[in-house]
């Protein structure tokens, strides 16, 4: 990638007769350099290139973490290599729910037997759930054979971490409790040539009782938008058509700035920018989802109709006890004024059954919301205690079964509606970026709409990464069958 050119260059230039610098990037060109020495070393003893691997866990700001990271591994000198197998294995952490906890430790067993076999392997985790010190205590007495640990503050360090692992010959453990630094001139190796994600911000100040993110990914810090226009003018001059502006909550995008900047603001530029084909972002808090921004996505003609809009529950005094700071009323008036600017918007949302003190009237307002919004998709979740958070510690807790039921119940109607709402495109001609190959059919491809609904459609891999026009045939439920015009 044409990014990745003037990097290259700074870590050719570096002398590693010299101390390490002090400033970043500077410093992590250098520990790459480094570093790759000594993997075309181990590479020439073993006849082989090393390989690397990166399982992801969680939401999309770890995603685009998880792009940097096998940017960084790529330039030291590794190649991408296909299962845990691999010389080097990076497992990118999620701590929302305890289910994602389990799921690392259950995968931390069998790497185990793997790295028996090859004792020279490294296996390095990061992540949410590596800024929580009871994890890190646990993976250091029950998980001796992990080498490093970092966690979300500090990703761009990987090098340095793996020159440390090398040098010093024993486990690396480096977590920061927070951070003011951004430093993104690194290398990123994209998933997709023809799309990414962009960070905006990082961090979240809402403490919402349920959650664990403002603990474990910090206060927030917005880049400088010159900065976030530069590096998307540079996307757009690789070959990339659509972005995603990512933050925990984009809406309070820019107030921590020497000069404050509004998302709005922020969404215009990016608007302007040539060649870029389409805009998204997630994610969007309903307490300062303004006027302003609404006005910015009707008036842009580049971003997407389509608003993750997280409901959470439909219940006021539930809504108080997370500490959303909003009411149902107003959640349901934000959603009159979109529709309002915006008619053909598709929403979104996060819902959550059997938040403490949820009663079956609650969760009858809730299924309220849902009937009156008419979500596109909505991600539905069961309520899972995180230590640390207000809400773990609350009393009213809401028996199993009884949030199975309403879960069930959630889950029917939000699929009903679903299922209805799509309708409204069927028999219509849309343009969709094809994205990928289709897993299920040969000679097929799958793309998104701009409302980002799933379209497959016959097609030759030579179209993946453009726009075409695709008649929408036939309605499968909360995806399209079709065929390109």
């Amino acid at each position: 990638m044409r990014q990745n050119d003037d990097i290259e260059r700074q870590i050719e230039a570096q002398d590693l007769t010299l101390p390490a610098p002090e400033t970043e990037p500077d410093r992590q060109y250098y520990y790459t350099a480094k570093c790759r020495r000594y993997i075309t070393e181990r590479s020439k003893e073993l006849g082989r290139p090393l390989t690397c691997f990166i399982q992801t866990f969680g939401c999309q700001m770890n995603a685009r973490d998880s792009e940097k990271l096998l940017g960084i591994l790529e330039e030291i000198g590794f190649v991408q290599g296909t299962d845990e197998k691999s010389d080097f294995v990076l497992y990118n952490t999620c701590t929302v729910r305890e289910n994602a906890n389990l799921k690392v430790y259950g995968r931390l067993g069998r790497l185990n037997g793997i790295k028996r076999k090859n004792p020279d392997m490294m296996i390095a985790l990061c992540g949410c759930m590596m800024q929580e010190p009871e994890v890190v205590e646990k993976i250091r007495k029950s998980y001796r054979f992990v080498d490093i640990i970092f966690g979300t503050h500090n990703i761009f360090r990987l090098a340095e971490l793996i020159c440390r692992r090398i040098d010093e010959k024993k486990a690396v453990v480096d977590i920061w409790q927070g951070t003011d630094q951004i430093v993104e001139e690194l290398p990123v190796e994209r998933k997709y040539p023809f799309k990414s994600g962009v960070n905006i911000m990082f961090g979240c100040n809402n403490f919402c009782s349920y959650c664990i993110v403002p603990y474990v990914r910090g206060r927030e810090r917005s880049r400088d938008p010159e900065d976030i226009i530069r590096e998307i003018e540079a996307l757009v001059s690789d070959g990339v058509v659509e972005v995603m502006l990512l933050g925990q909550n984009v809406n309070s995008y820019g107030k921590t700035l020497a000069e404050p900047v509004s998302f709005a603001e922020l969404l215009r530029r990016v608007d302007k920018i040539e060649g870029l084909r389409r805009i998204r972002f997630m994610t969007s808090h309903p307490k300062d989802l303004s006027d302003e921004l609404i006005a910015a996505m009707r008036d842009a003609k580049n971003v997407c109709h389509h608003l993750h809009l997280p409901l959470q529950s439909g219940s006021t005094r539930i809504l108080k006890q997370m500490n959303r700071k909003y009411t149902k009323e107003q959640y349901l008036a934000l959603v009159d004024r979109l529709r309002a600017a915006i008619p053909d918007i598709a929403l979104t949302t996060d819902i959550i059954v059997g938040f403490p003190g949820e009663t079956e009237e609650g969760f009858l307002e809730t299924l309220d919301v849902v009937r009156k919004v008419r979500y596109d998709s909505a991600f539905t979740f069961i309520y899972s205690p995180r230590t640390g958070t207000p809400a773990a510690a609350m009393e009213d807790q809401v028996p199993a079964d009884v949030v199975k039921d309403r879960f069930d119940r959630l889950l029917a109607e939000v699929q009903e509606i679903a299922s209805e709402v799509i309708l409204r495109d069927l028999g219509t001609v849309q343009p969709v970026l094809a994205e990928e190959t289709d897993d299920h059919e040969d000679g097929w491809l799958t793309g998104r709409l701009d409302n980002n609904t799933v379209v497959h459609f016959p097609g030759d891999p030579s179209l993946i990464g453009t726009i075409v026009d695709v008649s929408l045939d036939e309605a499968k439920g909360f995806y399209f069958m079709g065929h390109r015009v």
